[in-house]
């Protein structure tokens, strides 16, 4: 999968996500933090990528209609730490292996995972 993360998401987890075998960017690598949610959805939606963030306003399926996504990956963590997120984020990483997030929302806690459509 292609995954573009959001700059509340620690590097460690893009390591992650690259040794896991997926193609990752960071906003850091393309200049684009600090920059606007809209702004950084859009730029997902022209390289094809799912957004991986901690920013629970792109759970917002009005402003964001998951159809419109390769993905929308929201971490909704009582604890960010980059240990922290890099542990949750491995059981998301597993399910991905045999379901694609292609058109969905994923809010992944710390002890579940819900789809949206």
């Amino acid at each position: 999968m292609r995954f573009k993360t959001d700059e509340n998401i620690p590097l460690e987890a893009v390591d992650l996500l690259r040794t896991s075998g997926h193609d990752a960017l960071s906003v850091f690598e393309q200049s684009l933090a600090g920059q606007p949610d809209d702004r950084i959805a859009s730029v997902c939606q022209q390289e094809g990528r799912a957004l991986l963030t901690l920013d629970t306003d792109s759970s917002d399926i009005r402003t964001y209609p998951p159809a419109n996504y390769a993905g929308l990956i929201v971490l909704r963590l009582a604890r960010q730490s980059a240990p922290a997120v890099t542990r949750v984020l491995r059981r998301p990483l597993e399910v991905l292996a045999t379901n694609d997030c292609h058109g969905r929302l994923w809010i992944v806690e710390h002890n579940r995972i819900r789809v949206r459509s």
